[in-house]
């Protein structure tokens, strides 16, 4: 059997994707690590990724030795620390937005990235800047942080922060052909649009366990080999 090692920096994204992970990949034992100080860290120090960088490699390290065939990182905000951390460890490493990143800028070259915190609205632009190099595309990409739905959400509006997130979405669709959502929590607000408008959202968390279900699948052997 299969395991797969999953590095959360919040307790948010755990049961999503082991939803996930039961669905696409039935056979495979999922464990995860959890730290949730990491993303308060950056909001303080300005999301200087380094500074986190030996913990979340030790990680890792931790998922490795444990026998993970493969690591997932389930957090936008040190998506870049996959680069870092990858020469010190021998099984593959894939950033959760990584395929999303792939896909968008292959369906538009009108791309619209919303995020509701800085510290992960920077590194995603980055991801499909290099996304497009890599393909040869050239796009144009537009921001839009919704700090405020953040903040709603923090003071326990959930309702309060669905309804800033949808409005400022549907702004933003006006604009754009398609919308990367930064985060993937982000993700559930998509139910509230249109089954027509839904199409234009990417959002991270199944494009990226489909991604893992791929890399695990080659790594299997072959009956008879």
């Amino acid at each position: 059997m299969k395991k797969l090692a999953i590095i959360h920096t919040t307790t948010v994204t755990v049961e999503p994707l082991k939803a996930l992970a039961k669905e696409l990949l039935p056979q495979t034992t999922v464990i995860n690590f959890v730290d949730d100080s990491i993303l308060p860290q950056l909001r303080k120090n300005g999301s200087d990724i380094h500074a986190i960088a030996p913990r979340w490699i030790a990680y890792a390290h931790f998922a490795e030795e444990a026998g993970a065939d493969i690591i997932l990182n389930a957090c936008s905000s040190v998506g870049e620390l996959c680069t870092l951390a990858q020469p010190h460890i021998a099984v593959p490493i894939l950033r959760i937005d990584a395929p999303m990143a792939e896909l968008a800028v292959c369906r538009s070259d009108t791309i619209g990235v919303a995020a509701t915190v800085p510290m992960t609205l920077g590194p995603t632009v980055r991801l499909l800047q290099e996304k497009a190099i890599a393909a040869g595309r050239q796009v144009t990409l537009s921001p839009l942080l919704i700090a405020e739905a953040f903040e709603r959400l923090s003071a326990g509006d959930s309702a309060g922060h669905d309804t800033l997130l949808a409005e400022a979405l549907t702004r933003l669709l006006g604009e754009v052909e398609i919308i990367v959502l930064a985060q993937a929590s982000m993700a559930r607000i998509t139910a509230t649009f249109p089954v027509a408008q839904r199409e234009r959202f990417l959002s991270s968390p199944r494009l990226g366990m489909e991604a893992v279900r791929t890399l695990l699948t080659q790594k299997m052997p072959q009956q008879g080999s």
